[in-house]
């Protein structure tokens, strides 16, 4: 396959994903699909931002940053001030997750009855009662993250629950942390199933879960001390595949009321089939609009997608063209390594002749300190006939001094008792 045929395929596959399963957004229940979140950076269409009154979230173009890197114990949340009008829906999350190595925090995804709450940043500990599902993301566990679903019907406090970890109803390990690119969740709630799926692979799924239409959804973000930064770039709320499109309701124009007639007359019959007509003309050209609006939204996408490649492609291109080096700076170093080889086969010959003349000089010291020191030993020591000599001498006068000994007490006076 090459290169150039990928947006010709992506740009097919969009049209006849649209055109065959008749999925929607739903504008008042989603951010970010577009070119911007936000056009002043000072609200989203739809939505309200919450804080806890110290800082408030950081509004870009591309991203909302619920809680910032710094300081700590920070709270942010959006809430949809539309409710989702279908029971069969898909929500797609899009965030990012950065910290330190000991960093924490948590994230909050809420599809509940009432909406934006009392206190608008909660927290799955900190929340009252609530009537709707929750899906947590948070270091749960010490495995390196965790996602987990809670449901409530509006009976179970929260906040005053001695253990809120034991009400989760499905869990999987995610590691979210400092990945380098955003994390894809996706909420799918469906006549059969209601399932999660994190990054492509599911999550958990139960058949028994059903959640009424009506219910608004929200996004809370929770730090510690030590903050986990998390950033969320979209979230997106479409229709189930086959659900069509909900039109608003329009009052069509007065027209004054037709003449009475016979019900078996021929005007009645023209207008009978007249009418009929106009529904049939009215119901395709709906069903027509509808497709070239998910039409228009798949090139949308398709195109942003391309322009996104097109942009990454071109920035690894200068980042490649920048790190790599010139013809110019390759001759330069050629020919530094060829003078520093040509210097250290000049010293080549130096080193040699100061190896011949250690070698040789360890030699005739060798040879002269031999002779040396046999000179010495022979000349300065002294011979064994003069030692021999002074032996018998000093024999001769131990002897001499013990003989006048024995004279002196043999003439010496003898005492008796």
């Amino acid at each position: 396959m090459q290169l150039n045929q990928i947006p010709t395929l992506l740009l097919r596959f969009s049209l006849a994903a649209a055109l065959v399963h008749g999925q929607y957004i739903i504008e008042s229940s989603s951010f970010g699909h577009g070119d911007r979140i936000s056009s002043n950076r000072f609200g989203i269409p739809h939505w309200h931002i919450s804080a806890d009154g110290q800082t408030p979230p950081q509004l870009l173009s591309d991203k909302i940053v619920l809680t910032p890197p710094y300081p700590g114990n920070r709270r942010g949340a959006v809430w949809a001030e539309t409710s989702v009008p279908q029971s069969e829906w898909t929500a797609d999350l899009e965030f990012r997750a950065t910290g330190g190595d000991r960093g924490g925090g948590n994230l909050q995804i809420w599809y509940t009855k009432e909406g934006r709450p009392r206190a608008e940043t909660p927290s799955i500990y900190t929340t009252a009662a609530f009537d709707g599902l929750a899906l947590v993301v948070d270091m749960y566990g010490g495995r390196g993250g965790s996602i987990r679903g809670f449901m409530n019907d509006g009976t179970t406090d929260y906040k005053s629950h001695h253990a809120v970890d034991s009400l989760a109803f499905g869990h999987c390990d995610f590691s979210y942390r400092n990945l380098g690119r955003p994390s894809r969740i996706r909420i799918r709630q469906l006549a059969e199933f209601f399932d999660v799926s994190v990054d492509g692979k599911q999550c958990f799924s139960s058949d028994k879960i059903k959640l009424p239409a009506g219910y608004y959804f929200g996004i809370s973000a929770a730090s510690a001390d030590t903050p986990d930064s998390f950033e969320v770039y979209k979230f997106v709320t479409s229709t189930a595949p086959g659900v069509t499109r909900e039109l608003p309701n329009r009052d069509p124009p007065s027209q004054p009321p037709p003449p009475a007639s016979n019900p078996g007359s021929p005007a009645n019959d023209q207008s009978s089939r007249h009418t009929s007509s106009d529904a049939q003309f009215a119901v395709q050209f709906t069903d027509l609009q509808n497709r070239l609006e998910r039409l228009s939204q798949s090139l949308d996408n398709v195109f942003r997608e391309v322009q996104q490649l097109a942009s990454k492609s071109e920035s690894r291109h200068h980042d490649l063209s920048h790190k790599g080096m010139s013809n110019e700076q390759l001759s330069a170093m050629d020919k530094r390594i060829q003078s520093i080889e040509s210097t250290l086969q000049g010293y080549t010959g130096q080193f040699s002749n100061i190896q011949s003349s250690l070698k040789d000089s360890h030699s005739t010291l060798n040879q002269g300190l031999t002779e040396h020191m046999t000179h010495i030993i022979s000349t300065k020591t002294p011979k064994m006939s003069s030692f021999i000599i002074v032996v018998i001498v000093f024999q001769m006068l131990l002897a001499g001094s013990y003989v006048l000994y024995k004279r002196r007490r043999a003439n010496g006076p003898k005492k008796y008792l």
